[in-house]
């Protein structure tokens, strides 16, 4: 109804009685602007074969409503082919499931509390694969955190020391499960939705398969913030997986370190790229004050704007970033020749028209032969477009890299996603244009 009043958004994400003092939504839901759940059902034929285009222009213009999110995030993300049918997301679903629930059977059986409903926030092994069996130590994993008491932990850790030597790759993922625990007991505590232990213990178990799966990266500080919405807005745990799984695909290279590098170091040297071409006054003075590394930035980066939004507005923010960079291709890119469909799927995506891409990746597309260089995602654009914002209290009031970061974290709640993605276009342009010229 064209005339109706936008419709608040926080109440789909409920908030504790007693957290007051957290930022306020901007997001509102707006009759003829939002993607509505008629809109998203009609965009599909009887097949059920989308039409993905009319969907990331009304994203882009009002987002998503939170009734539809999730299923609308798994395009988004490339969990499903908009070319593909009813019955064939329906197979590919249940062979993921499938797949999920076993990888989380064989973490069960490496250590016995994953899958259990409870979860642990202390560590049960040494660094060269011996038990930790202090029951002083165990204790920290108490009931009122994890619901797992001391006696239980011991007794897993002892059945977990009996089975002799363990090799590194167990060893490796054993030592990841507390601190999985310690993030995940901290994770949007604010909601309502996690004060069940069901809830957390889920978020936990999402983490610790992943982390056994993709052992390169493992877990990492920041991804529980990631995976935390998935959980939400999805109610099967496995789809949730596949959606976070899939979002690490982009990220997980922020996470990648080793000792003489930091993963999200290649976006942070764009940024600083970005600002020398837009904003060279800035990028002198942040040098002058030691800041030329960007470091101050990290947080943006790992966490995806996650601290400087209410939750509801994150969520937002996300969706029309992945609207505005959205790339059909995406499920095959993913799938490679391994899911339901595949060939077909590849031989479709030749033909796709533009409006199927983001309008981000549309410029990109418009680029991609004048500029050898791979495209940037659309996050390092925010960050500028941030920085550009702040630039002249940056300018004036900064005497120390502790002033730049007391001016950013000011920004928390002040800033209105649509604009910062807007702002974020404009400098895309700004930025091509001018790197063209140099």
């Amino acid at each position: 109804m064209w005339g109706a009043a936008p419709e608040p958004a926080d109440s789909y994400y409920k908030v504790r009685p007693e957290c007051t003092d957290l930022p306020k939504t901007r997001f509102k839901i707006k009759p003829g602007k939002t993607l509505s759940a008629r809109k998203w059902h009609a965009a599909f034929t009887s097949e059920g074969y989308l039409d993905i285009g009319k969907t990331l222009s009304r994203i882009q213009r009002g987002g998503i409503h939170p009734s539809i999110r999730g299923e609308v995030w798994e395009f988004l993300l490339g969990c499903y082919d908009p070319k593909s049918t009813f019955d064939e997301r329906e197979q590919l679903q249940l062979h993921r499931r499938k797949k999920y629930y076993q990888w989380k059977n064989e973490c069960h059986g490496l250590f016995p509390i994953v899958g259990s409903g409870k979860l642990i926030t202390a560590p049960v092994i040494t660094e060269d694969g011996q038990p930790i069996q202090d029951p002083l130590v165990l204790q920290e994993t108490n009931s009122d955190s994890s619901g797992l008491s001391a006696s239980s932990s011991l007794k897993i850790v002892k059945e977990v020391a009996s089975r002799g030597p363990l090799d590194k790759k167990v060893i490796q993922w054993l030592l990841t499960l507390h601190q999985i625990g310690l993030d995940v007991v901290r994770t949007d505590r604010t909601l309502v939705f996690y004060e069940t232990q069901e809830n957390l213990s889920k978020l936990w178990d999402i983490l610790s398969v992943y982390a056994w799966i993709d052992a390169d990266v493992g877990y990492c500080q920041g991804m529980s913030d990631i995976c935390s919405p998935m959980i939400i807005l999805l109610d099967d745990e496995a789809d949730a997986f596949w959606c976070f799984e899939r979002l690490m695909r982009r990220l997980r290279g922020n996470f990648r370190c080793t000792e003489s590098s930091v993963g999200v170091e290649t976006q942070l040297s764009s940024l600083a790229s970005i600002t020398q071409v837009i904003d060279p006054k800035l990028h002198r003075h942040l040098e002058t004050l030691g800041g030329g590394d960007y470091l101050f930035a990290v947080r943006m980066f790992m966490v995806l704007f996650r601290r400087e939004f209410s939750f509801c507005d994150s969520l937002y923010l996300w969706e029309m970033m992945w609207a505005l960079e959205y790339d059909p291709d995406l499920f095959s890119l993913y799938e490679k020749a391994e899911s339901v469909g595949d060939k077909a799927n590849g031989f479709k995506a030749k033909a796709r028209s533009a409006r199927h891409y983001g309008k981000f990746e549309r410029e990109n597309l418009k680029n991609r032969g004048k500029n050898s260089e791979a495209p940037l995602p659309i996050s390092v654009f925010l960050v500028a477009s941030v920085l550009k914002d702040k630039s002249s209290k940056l300018l004036q009031e900064a005497r120390g890299l502790d002033d730049v970061v007391q001016i950013l974290n000011g920004i928390t709640g002040n800033i209105d996603a649509k604009k910062a993605c807007s702002e974020a276009m404009k400098l895309h342009k700004k930025y091509l244009k001018k790197a063209k010229q140099t």
